[in-house]
């Protein structure tokens, strides 16, 4: 059975494709012709054209000559959610703390198929590289958190997460072996903690330990990172490994109080 036959009764294709066209749109392609678009998108350039024109009508895209990109308005989809789910209240200030104490850098993330979406984050870094941004979107295979995330699920999830995934080296450290993969998932899911180093992007060496819901379920996780030249992962679970479980334990306590986030992160 095809992705489409398994779509629910009044899926609408068109607004599918809208999003799908502004989700296209990332550091690597920050501009595209229209056929850069429709390739991106696997649509025709009729249906590209028809998308892109609705999407500058709506404010959410420019055009510059042939080449369209993003508009500022985009960021208002993202605002609404972070306002609506209290993100700014719930977890902010755990992050804050965490940063206070070890300075570098924490994040909140949940899982969305192969990629880890940031809910949160907080930094007092400067460094250029991969920014956790909230908001942002990585590879889950190559980020601390993204393992943590992998290895909540159950094995027949897992199981299938890993054979549909693709893994490319984003670095020349990135771990890209499957059976490799999944050995340090298992030691992750064993462990209680995923730590890592230079697989995202060079200089980031993180440690990550999960979010858990009232039956146990792992439904998003905390990490503390820093500059790979002045951290090891050894040091990272010596110093920091007590208080950022007690953060994710903090935070998961504050999700009992507010169902909407909740919701968001337990779906």
């Amino acid at each position: 059975m095809d992705e489409e036959s398994e779509r629910p009764a009044g899926f609408v294709e068109a607004l599918a494709k809208g999003i799908a066209i502004l989700e296209a749109f990332d550091a690597r392609h920050n501009e595209m012709t229209l056929s850069e678009v429709a390739r991106r998108v696997n649509v025709s350039p009729a249906a590209a054209r028809r998308g892109l024109i609705t999407l500058i009508e709506l404010g959410y895209v420019g055009q510059s000559g042939k080449r369209f990109h993003l508009k500022p308005k985009v960021m208002a989809l993202g605002s609404s959610f972070y306002f609506a789910a209290r993100v700014d209240e719930i977890i902010l200030p755990d992050l804050r703390r965490l940063v206070e104490m070890f300075g570098d850098a924490s994040s909140v993330g949940t899982l969305n198929d192969h990629n880890v979406i940031y809910v949160a984050h907080y930094s007092q870094q400067r460094a250029r590289r991969a920014s956790a941004v909230a908001g942002a979107s990585y590879p889950a295979f190559a980020t601390s958190i993204g393992r943590v995330l992998v290895a909540g699920l159950p094995d027949a999830a897992l199981d299938a997460w890993l054979d549909a995934l693709e893994p490319v080296p984003l670095t020349a450290r990135t771990l890209v072996d499957k059976a490799a993969l999944r050995a340090e998932i298992l030691a992750v899911r064993q462990q209680g903690y995923a730590t890592t180093v230079d697989q995202l992007d060079y200089g980031i060496t993180a440690l990550a330990v999960p979010i858990v819901n009232e039956e146990g379920r792992t439904i998003a996780a905390v990490n503390s990172s820093g500059y790979s030249g002045m951290l090891s992962p050894e040091a990272l679970v010596a110093e920091r490994l007590g208080e950022l479980r007690a953060v994710a334990k903090s935070i998961a306590l504050q999700l009992t109080r507010f169902p909407t986030l909740r919701a968001v992160l337990d779906n």
